[in-house]
């Protein structure tokens, strides 16, 4: 890259840097030209967002020479992600960042499953006609897919899984999908990483629920109690099982010696004599007064007959 041009990126790259402090991170393998445009110009039209790619040492170079001029030192966090081929989405204040990756990551396009390619999906051939004529069930056979012939096609006998997920495609699979006309996975830009208010963070977090807070919530709570009981050490988290537990060991003793309180009494009598306990069940369910009928309203006259 002439000098010229390096110094025209440095300024465009360390000018939005400065200006904005909402950042996404985004890869951009298997992303074709056409289809990075209509994400850029989605971006440019709502005014919300702007996208800027690099070679990867530039990027590092600006950021760092960003940083040495007094730039904020937390962009440091993003130079161990620059690898590959990535790019950076400048978010405005006003914009919302999971409605923005929503927006990126709906710009999908359909690709063959090319040989070695990395499977971003299972995929499966359901079972039916596939259109193709008996002398092609050899492609059926490498991959031990069990046919027949029906109608002068062959015909695939049930749901057959022939990529998982994350598997390298084999040129068996290749060749089938193809000959099948199958486009069964699909790419959009990949945010890897988000950069907010200094902070950098994974883009899962954004797809966090509150159900999904308050369960890892309820989780903290009983892993603080937990420690907190078998340390010894109280917290707010710990003091009701404390307290019930400490109950529990007074309730023991209470039963056990001529100690007493009125807790304790009640379930003294209940030890000795349970039989009477028993036999008070029926006596209290019997005296309960039983549900008066409601009575029926009478329906009142409008003044018209079946017929009118």
């Amino acid at each position: 890259m002439p000098n010229a041009k390096k110094e025209e990126y440095d300024e465009r790259l360390q000018g939005l840097l400065s200006k904005y402090n909402k950042l996404l991170l985004v890869h951009a393998d298997n992303v074709g030209s056409k289809q990075f445009q209509t994400v850029r110009a989605m971006l440019r039209n709502s005014g919300d967002a702007e996208i800027i790619m690099g070679k990867n040492t530039q990027m590092r170079r600006s950021i760092r020479d960003l940083i040495s001029k007094g730039g904020n030192p937390a962009l440091e966090a993003l130079l161990p992600h620059l690898v590959g081929n990535v790019g950076i989405i400048c978010l405005t204040e006003k914009a919302d960042i999971k409605d923005v990756v929503d927006r990126i990551r709906a710009v999908k396009v359909g690709a063959l499953a090319k040989v070695g390619a990395l499977a971003t999906c299972d995929v499966t051939i359901p079972a039916g006609g596939t259109g193709m004529d008996p002398s092609q069930t050899a492609y059926f056979q490498i991959l031990n897919i069990p046919t027949k012939i029906n109608k002068g096609q062959v015909e695939i006998v049930g749901d057959q899984n022939i990529i998982k997920k994350g598997e390298r495609v084999g040129p068996s699979e290749s060749a089938l999908c193809t000959k099948m006309g199958l486009r069964p996975f699909s790419y959009a830009l990949n945010v890897l990483q988000v950069f907010e208010d200094s902070n950098l963070y994974d883009p899962m977090v954004l797809d966090l629920t509150d159900e999904d807070l308050s369960t890892r919530f309820r989780e903290g709570v009983s892993n603080v109690a937990s420690v907190s009981l078998a340390t010894g050490i109280p917290t707010l988290a710990s003091v009701p099982h404390s307290i019930i537990n400490s109950f529990k060991n007074v309730l023991s003793i209470a039963l056990g010696t001529d100690y007493s309180f009125p807790v304790a009494d009640k379930i003294k009598d209940m030890l000795a004599n349970p039989g009477a306990f028993a036999a008070a069940a029926p006596v209290a369910a019997a005296a309960a007064p039983a549900p008066e009928p409601e009575e029926e309203e009478e329906e009142e006259d409008m003044g018209f007959s079946l017929f009118d």
